[in-house]
């Protein structure tokens, strides 16, 4: 049995650990004090296993309390340059359904040519390409394949079945062949019968079916559907839309080998309203492949605006999604029309910039005679930070490593006080470290007493985090 006293009319009383109500027992009071036990051996078996794997803030997973004070609080990206205009006479004002990855030294774009004139298609849909060696400056290679017009001299990698959202990928699966290095999942209407069909390719640019029918056919169909290897579960997965009480929501499947797919389930959002949500941008997150992240774009019928928003999830299933635009209609230009302020279907890291993330977002749908692709910047990690002022305190942790590095940053005046502390919420002598100012993606921390925090690898602890006009995105235990 392990004891502890707090002054209950310190603000620090929300977030003492034994006050946590899952394994708190009041057992005593005394004028301004209050006395808790706390059973040590029940919350050790609640310990999270992060290893040396990186952790983000972007649910309450790994908080056990937090202050009033301090929130999660989503955050936005920063707008940037317009990278794409789609102004081929195959391409037009409803371009759509990007897709952008890093494929080793050049980036990867794939997208819906199309173009509308009163809102009614002018020409048929292609499947068209753009690659970049920076994520800024695109490109539109003259492929030859496809002909538009009597000529080939253009950027189409793909007509047919399929080519109203096609998504392409670069699977990662170790036991991939190389004919089917690329894969691709799209809806096969209005060419196909109703469903998802699977495509690939050995270089990205030369596509072929993998099936003339479609592999999965419970759904609707007609948004970004999209698929991925993922390295954690070893399963391909794919994310389709579909309709749940006439609203428009998200199915999630998986397959061992792109073809053949389980039964989808739909996706679920605790504590979230239900709302039309038209794409979803599902991905791992890279730096922590176990957590997938997603861009679902909020879709309101009555105006037939749209705007994304940010959410996560450790299981594929259950999401914690976010209420405000990560990229609102105010977001510069042209965002507010009808259906005008798409996420595209890609994070990507650029050459020289190793703490900052690019995400695009569309602009100007139906209102030109072209539309645009805009550029946004996140931090590394800061897709939502815990905000504000006072305490938060972790669940208990087992981690690897013999350093805490962590992702955060101060406002003016603003600090941060990190301390770690037993499984029951009791500090562990000799690691604090002196108050956090500035920004920093990847600080090392220093305990005041010079011990290595690889002392306490292997056993069950929490950190206490104290805030101060602060933002802390993440943290990672590592070797140094």
């Amino acid at each position: 049995m392990l004891f502890a006293l707090c002054s209950s009319s310190s603000p620090a009383h929300e977030a003492c650990p034994m006050n946590a109500p899952t394994y708190r027992r009041l057992i005593g009071t005394i004028p301004a004090l209050c006395l808790f036990a706390c059973d040590s051996t029940a919350v050790a078996a609640d310990a999270i296993e992060v290893g040396s794997r990186r952790e983000l803030f972007v649910d309450r997973h790994l908080i056990d309390s937090m202050s009033d004070g301090v929130q999660l609080q989503v955050q936005q990206p920063e707008p940037q340059q317009v990278v794409l205009v789609t102004g081929e006479p195959w391409e037009g004002n409803t371009c759509a359904y990007y897709s952008i990855f890093q494929d080793g030294d050049i980036y990867r774009m794939y997208y819906r040519g199309s173009h509308a004139i009163d809102m009614k298609s002018a020409h048929p849909e292609v499947t068209c390409y753009a690659e970049s060696k920076d994520g800024i400056h695109w490109t539109k290679p003259k492929l030859g394949l496809h002909e538009w017009e009597g000529s080939k001299e253009n950027n189409i990698v793909w007509k047919g079945i399929g080519t109203h959202c096609f998504v392409a990928f670069r699977d990662a699966n170790p036991d991939c062949s190389a004919a089917a290095r690329y894969k691709a999942i799209s809806r096969g209407r209005p060419l196909g019968q109703k469903g998802l069909y699977v495509f690939q390719s050995p270089d990205g640019i030369h596509w072929s079916l993998m099936k003339d029918e479609p592999v999965i056919t419970q759904g609707y169909f007609d948004s970004q559907n999209l698929a991925f290897w993922d390295p954690v579960t070893k399963q391909y997965v794919d994310y389709h839309r579909t309709f749940t009480n006439k609203v428009r929501s998200i199915l999630m499947c998986t397959s061992d080998d792109f073809v053949t797919w389980s039964e989808p389930v739909p996706l679920t959002y605790p504590d979230a309203p239900n709302q039309h949500l038209y794409t979803n941008a599902i991905r791992p997150y890279p730096p922590a492949p176990h957590i997938r992240i997603g861009f679902p774009t909020r879709y309101m019928p009555k105006t037939q605006q749209v705007e994304p928003v940010f959410m996560s999830s450790r299981d594929g299933v259950t999401f914690h999604r976010f209420s405000d635009a990560v990229i609102p209609q105010t977001a510069p230009e042209d965002r507010d029309g009808n259906r005008s302020n798409y996420m595209t279907n890609g994070l990507v890291e650029l050459p020289g910039h190793p703490n900052e993330l690019s995400v695009y977002a569309t602009e100007a749908y139906y209102t030109g005679p072209d539309s645009r692709v805009r550029r946004f910047t996140y931090r590394k990690d800061g897709f939502v930070a815990l905000h504000g002022t006072g305490d938060v305190l972790t669940r208990p942790l087992v981690f690897d490593g013999n350093v805490l590095s962590l992702n955060y940053r101060c406002a003016a005046g603003g600090a941060i006080g990190v301390q770690l502390c037993d499984a029951g919420g009791v500090p562990v002598p000799g690691f604090k470290c002196a108050p956090l100012t500035g920004d920093d993606t990847d600080h090392r921390i220093h305990w005041l007493s010079g011990q290595a925090s690889g002392k306490l690898a292997g056993k069950k602890i929490r950190l206490l985090l104290t805030l101060k006009n602060a933002d802390v995105f993440a943290f990672q235990f590592v070797d140094e």
